[in-house]
């Protein structure tokens, strides 16, 4: 038993447990805001475009009288349309997030070796004789 709870601790003490703790964390909180982005200013646009036309209210009555079944296909609709405002809100926010989180293009490192004319290995730039041939190198054979 003992040993149980000393792996357990030492799963739990990880790094990437806390961080996932903290990604799920903060995946609630932000589907607050996307969901209210979506809920408070897509959809009211989405039913300016439509005329005011609720998906929710389509069905299919299966069967007779006040309690018969119903087929709601209009909420599925509904939350298909959901699903796809939310999946293209996040989709924005995440490639703007990007383009603020770029970093500056390193800039390349001076040249610092070149090759031997003569073995094809690389040397120092600096050099006058090929330490692996051992030929003189001249400033027209570089």
């Amino acid at each position: 038993m003992k040993a149980l709870i000393k792996e357990f601790k030492e799963f739990v003490s990880r790094g990437n447990v806390m961080d996932m703790a903290v990604g799920i964390i903060i995946g609630g909180a932000f589907t607050a805001i996307v969901t209210s982005l979506v809920n408070d200013v897509a959809m009211p646009l989405l039913s300016l475009i439509t005329g005011g036309f609720d998906f929710t209210s389509l069905c299919i009555v299966l069967g007779e009288g006040e309690q018969a079944a119903t087929l709601n296909y209009g909420s599925f609709i509904a939350a298909v349309i959901n699903f796809l405002l939310i999946a293209l809100v996040i989709f924005l926010l995440i490639k703007m997030v990007n383009k603020f989180s770029r970093k500056k293009v390193e800039e390349p490192s001076p040249v610092t070796t070149k090759v031997c004319p003569y073995c094809r290995e690389e040397i120092a730039i600096e050099a006058v004789r090929c330490p692996h041939c051992t030929s003189e190198l001249t400033q027209a054979a570089e």
